[in-house]
């Protein structure tokens, strides 16, 4: 269609707007193009003014113009969480609103801002005032470009299909005298007001619509499809267009539920029984679905897994089809159930939701799955008996989740808006725990007081737009107790919860006890008696009053417990539980497990694994590693990896003891006491022996997504190296070095600048020594990277060059680098580079300076992963003059500080590709240590 009949469909917009009093009104004609990806809307809106406010002017949310730029809040998010395929995609991939006009009934344009920091709204200036329950007519014009699905699930698809959700323009929701100005960032939580919706859809004849809209077919030509569709008091809904379409439908008494979720092998009569179950299951404990239809989809399933699940490879699935079918189902029917009734905040009042659909889920496994096991099946094989990790309750690893980031000191109030959560909290813990709180509160209160309130929540949200606070109003009107507690200490902040046992004696009747509370944050906590596992008695009790004395029968029970079933979020759960019988009531026998468990509360765990480490000097050496690195991070660690080097056969390897300690409410959040030792060959014939004493401090700012890390290390690094006949450098065998380091750093994927300080001071010197790095990642995705050395003796009275600034190839005599041959000057390992000191690639004549060094390394990128570099620089030696010195190549930048090649072309040398041995100036950086690799992929997590 060329044209849109304007004055048609504003006369019919203003007929059906009479009908509609309550909210505002939006009629809307759309046509799809698919070959340039667009819609063109012809929109009429009736904003009705709900508020006690005269108005001057409108906002609407405008969230697909968040993908028409670099630097919008939605690139900003992606890159802060280290996504590149947004900054690297083409401009044809991203989306925009474009050709806007907004008029009023008398056809007047009206003028309208979208700002560059927040280009995802747009701000409406009303010709005149708009006085509390007065109306006003506006019609609007725009053309929508949909940017491609792999960035958010939402958008054009591979197959020529769309997915398409927050697309159109329509009136933020309005409280507390001003609109909410929630940009897009890419967490599904626009703020729409509420409205009436009514759509003439024209979408190519190819293409098979399916909506939670009510819709029917109005007419089909040869080319198009028209379909009507019309949806009342909502806040969003979802459009699928596909060529064929995937979904299914099935009815039951309440709703049509439209899914294509994958049920991997669930044959359809089986999806239909558990639909049914689920959707039945809801309505009785949330309430009835308002609408007559609901979308559950693949795509929104992918955007919000069920971590755990999704992480298992396709050959290995431990559960049967139809309980992974039922948890992928329900996660995602939860999700679009409450974000279509409640109508909260969802980023200010997110935990509500998070919390009702963890809770549902929680009750539902309760239910039909009491004995299903976190990693399903796998719990049933004698070989896995000993591990703790998958022999938890399937509803246990909720709290485990949230105990991961808060042994991390990463875990932020539940209260928190959803934009400034770091990602892990946003998509997993805080959710999790969000359900825990619910839960704790409903097993507290009892009488299925959670379902009634929030059955009785729900059916407000028909009435009203809602807020956090109705939710309390309703929780607190359905019980006699006092629970300011929850919303104070559980909601609002992010105090740590954790008790344990003192003063325990017992009779053969009774069990007296008193309740240490180690953080000082009072809340209810639940006493259970255990006998053969069993649950003899459950006690809740009150922890406000000190030094109280508790007493309770004691029904044979063996030991007592402190929240057995973790309905308390609690910090530390291995000091909650006394034996009430044997000598030794704490004595916890040892456990070993093979491999890295979750920790268990009732065993002293010893953790071993086989270990492979290589050097050129000591060869390949096999060792047995033995810690105590639990999942959950510890207060006390412990690492020994004894190795066997064959090459040498002799005895080498190394060993790290920790201490952790946090500070909750303080930007300095960690600091580690360590004392850390190596022993392996630097040579041949040699060995070295490092003690490594440290302390380091560890900063971040008030914002927990801000990249920003800051550290300081205190160090005293101790060597003793064996005298070796083939390595001759004429410096000390045995020394000590204290050394003070300062790191402030911020990386993004557009971004990343770091600055280093450097002390350094020993007997025969002293030095200072500064670095500053800079990458930028360009629009047109070009690539620069830059660096700064410097650095100065203070004093020098080796009489070699052991101890002085390298130009290319740095002599490590911390031995804090994991080369491969350290001591080689010929050879494949003498050719590996390390970023460090001069930073040059090329080996030059002067390849020390022992007074001081200035240099500057520069990469640029040619294309893609090809990048040009160069350096230049400074080197003083002492009775010589400053020596200037340049190289200059190609590097393939195949994975930044893991993977790269440097191909040397010109330098102080010559043409370095015209020499001979050309293979022999070829640098490569190689990263082996598997833990910097797994922090490559978790880093946009944390």
């Amino acid at each position: 269609m060329k044209t849109f009949h304007k004055n048609i469909i504003f006369i019919l917009v203003l007929f059906t707007s009479l009908q509609h009093y309550g909210q505002h009104n939006s009629h809307m004609v759309v046509e799809v193009n698919t070959a340039k990806k667009t819609l063109t809307v012809q929109q009429e809106l009736v904003f009705f003014n709900q508020s006690e406010d005269t108005l001057t002017t409108i906002v609407l949310n405008d969230w697909m113009n968040a993908y028409s730029s670099k630097t919008s809040p939605l690139a900003k998010r992606f890159s802060d969480e280290f996504y590149r395929g947004f900054h690297l995609a083409k401009d044809g991939e991203r989306g925009s609103t474009n050709n806007l006009t907004i008029s009023n009934l008398d056809k007047k344009p009206l003028s309208w801002v979208r700002t560059k920091k927040n280009p995802d709204l747009i701000t409406l200036i009303l010709g005149t005032k708009l006085a509390p329950n007065q109306k006003i007519s506006l019609h609007l014009f725009y053309i929508v470009k949909i940017p491609s699905d792999k960035f958010t699930s939402y958008g054009y698809t591979d197959l020529g299909g769309m997915n398409l959700k927050n697309w159109f323009l329509t009136p933020a929701r309005y409280e507390n005298h001003a609109f909410v100005k929630n940009s897009n960032y890419n967490l599904d939580d626009i703020a729409n007001a509420v409205s009436d919706y009514e759509i003439n859809l024209i979408i190519p004849k190819k293409l098979e619509l399916t909506t939670d809209l009510l819709s029917s077919k109005t007419q089909q030509t040869e080319v198009f499809s028209f379909y009507k569709l019309t949806g009342n008091n909502r806040t969003d809904f979802n459009l699928f267009l596909e060529p064929k379409a995937s979904f299914r439908s099935y009815k039951n008494s309440s709703v049509e539920v439209l899914t294509n979720i994958k049920g991997f092998r669930a044959d359809e009569i089986k999806k239909a029984i558990a639909i049914d179950k689920i959707v039945n299951y809801t309505n009785n404990l949330i309430g009835k679905y308002p609408f007559e239809k609901i979308t559950v989809s693949q795509a929104e399933y992918n955007r919000n897994p069920f971590y755990g699940l999704n992480q298992l490879p396709s050959f290995f699935v431990p559960f049967p089809d139809e309980f992974l079918f039922e948890i992928k189902f329900m996660k995602t029917y939860l999700n679009n159930y409450l974000k279509n009734v409640l109508k909260l905040d969802p980023r200010k009042d997110n935990w509500i939701y998070d919390g009702i659909q963890v809770y549902c889920m929680m009750r539902y496994i309760e239910e039909n799955y009491p004995d299903c096991k976190m990693m399903g099946r796998v719990s049933d094989y004698k070989l896995f008996k000993g591990f703790n990790l998958l022999n938890l309750d399937f509803n246990e690893q909720y709290s485990y989740f949230y105990l991961l980031m808060a042994r991390k000191n990463l875990d932020q109030p539940l209260g928190a808006p959803k934009n400034t959560l770091i990602k892990f909290n946003e998509q997993i813990a805080s959710k999790y725990r969000a359900g825990l709180s619910l839960i704790y509160l409903d097993e507290y209160i009892g009488n299925q007081f959670m379902s009634k309130s929030v059955q009785q929540f729900n059916t407000k949200n028909k009435e009203k737009q809602t807020t956090r606070n109705d939710f309390e109003t309703v929780l607190k009107s359905n019980t006699n107790k006092d629970i300011d507690w929850f919303f104070n200490t559980i909601i609002d902040s992010r105090q740590i919860i954790d008790y344990k046992f003192s003063n325990v004696s017992k009779t053969k009747d009774s069990v007296a006890f008193s309740i240490r509370n180690r953080t000082n944050v009072s809340v209810p906590i639940p006493i259970y008696g255990i006998k053969n596992d069993t649950i003899v008695f459950k006690k809740w009790i009150e922890t406000t009053q000190k030094d109280s004395v508790y007493k309770f029968e004691r029904k044979d029970a063996q030991k007592i417990v402190i929240n057995y079933k973790n309905e308390v979020p609690e910090f530390n759960l291995r000091n909650n539980w006394k034996k009430i019988e044997g000598i030794f009531p704490n004595n916890r026998p040892i456990k070993f497990a093979f491999v890295k468990d979750l920790e268990d509360p009732y065993y002293n765990q010893i953790i071993y694994a086989p270990i492979l480490t290589y050097n050129v000097y000591d060869g390949i050496s096999p060792g047995m590693r033995f810690h105590n690195r639990a999942i959950l991070n510890r207060p006390f660690v412990y690492d020994i990896n004894p190795t066997y080097s064959i090459k040498s056969e002799t005895v080498t390897g190394s060993a790290v003891f920790i201490v952790n300690k946090d500070y909750r409410n303080s930007n300095l959040y960690n600091v580690k006491y360590s004392v850390s030792g190596n022993y392996f060959h630097y040579a041949p014939d040699a060995t070295y022996l490092k003690i490594n004493p440290m302390v380091l401090m560890q900063i971040r700012e008030e914002n927990f997504r801000d990249n920003r890390k800051q550290m300081i290390y205190a160090r005293h690094v101790l060597v003793e190296r064996q005298k070796s006949e083939i390595v001759i450098d004429n410096s000390l065998e045995d020394y000590s070095v204290f050394n003070l380091k300062y790191i402030n750093s911020k990386t993004e994927v557009t971004n990343h600048i770091s600055f280093t300080a450097d002390v350094q001071f020993s007997g025969e010197f002293g030095k200072v020594s500064t670095e500053i790095q800079f990458r930028k990642l360009f629009e047109d995705n070009r690539q620069i990277n830059l660096r700064i050395f410097a650095g100065s003796f203070l004093y020098n009275t080796s009489n070699s060059d052991f101890f002085s600034f390298a130009l290319d190839r740095p002599t490590d005599y911390l031995f804090d680098y994991a080369y491969l041959g350290r001591s080689s000057d010929t050879g494949l390992v003498s050719q590996e580079f390390v970023l460090a000191e001069g930073g040059f690639k090329s080996k030059l004549d002067t390849p020390y300076a022992n007074q001081w060094i200035a240099t500057l390394n520069a990469g640029y990128s040619i294309w893609n992963w090809i990048e040009a570099y160069g350096d230049v620089g400074f080197v003083k030696y002492t009775q010589q003059k400053q020596h200037f010195v340049y190289d200059s190549g190609i590097r393939f930048n195949l994975l930044t500080d893991y993977f790269e090649l440097y191909f040397p072309v010109y330098s102080n040398n010559g043409w370095e590709v015209a020499q001979p041995h050309y293979g022999e100036k070829i640098r490569f950086v190689i990263t082996l240590n598997p833990n910097k690799l797994v922090s490559l992929f978790t880093r946009k997590w944390f």
